[in-house]
């Protein structure tokens, strides 16, 4: 498994930065404690007892560089990721290290393709941005999907949540998103990003048993957005949120997640379908399990373990389904994620598209 080897988690006190340590130490790393609140760093180590701690200033080249002293890879749970990202992964560079984040912010994943993209292949530096529950987890469904397809006409991603209660790291990260982009909202159609005024229209979805029919609110664009058009050619994103989360997670008042198990999970669960279309045949995929913020931590571990064992398929920046094999990679995360494809095997009997929903 990990070996001991050294594994820094920037944030490593944030909600999904616990599930991160605690995945980590499960898996034979030594998370090494970074963040900006040295008061929090120490606090966690009442939790874990023998890590080192090492507090950072994003601004100071210097302490970030110190931070990954001895480090063999880097988790960044550090929101708003528009602040912490460019920092973090320009010492990473320094230092020749895999980096893993897991941003949410459409933006923040935007830049970290554009801005680092050239320079991480030359230094031959592996960089995954998004490699969370969105961007990452929809990236590998809709390129498990695909299959043997080279190109598509249209991929649908439908999230279905029991419920969102967020975290403060992601009001936060949502704030910064809607003023970089003025509260416009995008969307990702004809090949690349849009930003709309509109009000997003609403719909329905028949998501698979239990949960069935349900009303979905549409043009809910997230970070699948950019990571899957990095390397599908695939012209038309659509992405859809059931109402009843969509609620939960713009009302001020809804409480924090709330541990129910002894792992820290919520009771809240999920359910992400990914329809893929090309022509009159579609393809589908989908996951289920609990807790959007918990299971970021296996898909991010597991990112850093393939990262280290020389399963990358490339050096620079690169999305979830480029660096990886989508489908062993999901087949991986059990117990975490459950992932049912089309019965056909890839390239042979995909069922015709009557009407995508």
């Amino acid at each position: 498994m990990g070996s001991n080897q050294k594994v820094a988690v920037f944030g490593a006190y944030g909600h999904t930065g616990r599930f991160v340590v605690s995945e980590l130490l499960d898996r034979g790393f030594t998370p090494v404690l970074a963040g900006r609140d040295a008061d929090r760093l120490n606090a966690l180590t009442a939790l874990h007892p023998g890590l080192g701690i090492r507090p950072v200033l994003m601004d100071d080249p210097a302490s970030l560089d110190r931070a990954l002293d001895d480090a063999v890879a880097v988790i960044n749970c550090a929101g708003p990721f528009a602040a912490t990202a460019a920092p973090v992964i320009e010492a990473v560079l320094r230092a020749g290290v895999p980096y893993v984040d897991v941003a949410a912010e459409v933006e923040a994943v935007v830049d970290t393709f554009t801005h680092f993209t050239d320079r991480a292949r030359t230094v031959g530096t592996a960089i995954v941005p998004a490699m969370a529950f969105f961007g990452g987890l929809g990236d590998l469904l809709a390129t498990a999907a695909l299959g043997d397809w080279s190109s598509a006409d249209e991929v649908f991603i439908a999230y279905a949540l029991s419920s969102w209660h967020p975290t403060a790291g992601s009001r936060a990260t949502s704030q910064v998103s809607r003023q970089r982009r003025n509260g416009r909202r995008p969307v990702h159609v004809s090949g690349r990003l849009e930003y709309r005024t509109s009000q997003a229209p609403t719909g329905r979805w028949s998501f698979p048993p239990p949960i069935g029919d349900q009303d979905v609110l549409t043009e809910f664009t997230t970070a699948d957005s950019v990571t899957i058009p990095r390397h599908l050619a695939v012209p038309s994103i659509h992405t859809c949120m059931t109402v009843g989360a969509v609620k939960d997670v713009l009302a001020p008042d809804t409480p924090l997640p709330k541990p129910v198990d002894g792992r820290g999970r919520s009771d809240q669960t999920f359910l992400v379908e990914v329809a893929v279309r090309s022509g009159d045949t579609e393809r589908r995929a989908v996951a289920r399990g609990q807790d959007i913020y918990a299971v970021s931590a296996p898909l991010a571990v597991e990112a850093v373990r393939r990262l280290l064992d020389g399963q990358g398929r490339l050096a620079g920046v690169a999305s979830p389904g480029e660096m990886f094999d989508a489908r062993d990679f999901l087949r991986s995360l059990s117990p975490h994620i459950t992932v049912e494809f089309d019965a056909a095997p890839p390239g042979d009997g995909s069922r015709p598209a009557d009407q995508l929903p």
